[in-house]
């Protein structure tokens, strides 16, 4: 089974990845691809996330079907965030990118047997300070609610499951779906 884990920076990725693996360590991790990125900047542009993108729909498909892995974020993400500097519009936005990621996004997504989408709560949100550029945080997390639900993007039979509530709550959800 493929699992992409999607949301916004400090919404739980990490977190959640980490105890599935504690319990289901049989799944191969492909980390945050942040890491994969030479030109990665403190403040990340649209190039900055298109290299993301692209780096994750590669890896995606570089594993063969049927293996077990579980990866944090996945091209959606990415394309979440292009979304977001032009909802914001800032500087580096790239219509163009986000355009050629759409199609890339698409493809990719095809490979992922179960997307595990993190949305911001606001009832008992995560901490961060400003250096998290926190309306970013909020335009990344609204541009990805919102392509989940483009069929052209998330398509059957990738199946699309949001998770809510503290630490446990969310990997007794997610376990239950797997084991479902």
């Amino acid at each position: 089974m493929r699992i992409v884990v999607s949301g916004t920076h400090a919404s739980g990725k990490s977190t959640l990845i980490g105890d599935l693996l504690a319990e289901r360590p049989g799944f191969a991790h492909l980390g945050d691809p942040f890491e994969l990125v030479d030109g990665a900047l403190d403040e990340p542009d649209a190039g900055t996330y298109a290299e993301q993108l692209l780096a994750t729909a590669v890896r995606l498909r570089a594993h063969p079907a049927g293996d077990d892995l579980v990866a944090e974020r996945g091209p959606i993400d990415f394309l979440a965030y292009l979304s977001a500097l032009d909802v914001l519009r800032r500087g580096g936005r790239s219509r163009a990118l986000f355009e050629r990621g759409y199609a890339l996004t698409g493809a990719a997504m095809q490979e992922v047997d179960l997307l595990v989408v993190l949305p911001l709560e606001h009832r008992d949100p995560i901490e961060v300070g400003e250096d998290e550029d926190p309306e970013l945080r909020e335009a990344m997390d609204d541009a990805l609610l919102e392509l989940v639900d483009d069929p052209d993007l998330v398509a059957p039979p990738t199946r699309v499951v949001e998770l809510s509530g503290d630490r446990e709550a969310r990997l007794r959800a997610l376990l239950a779906v797997l084991d479902g």
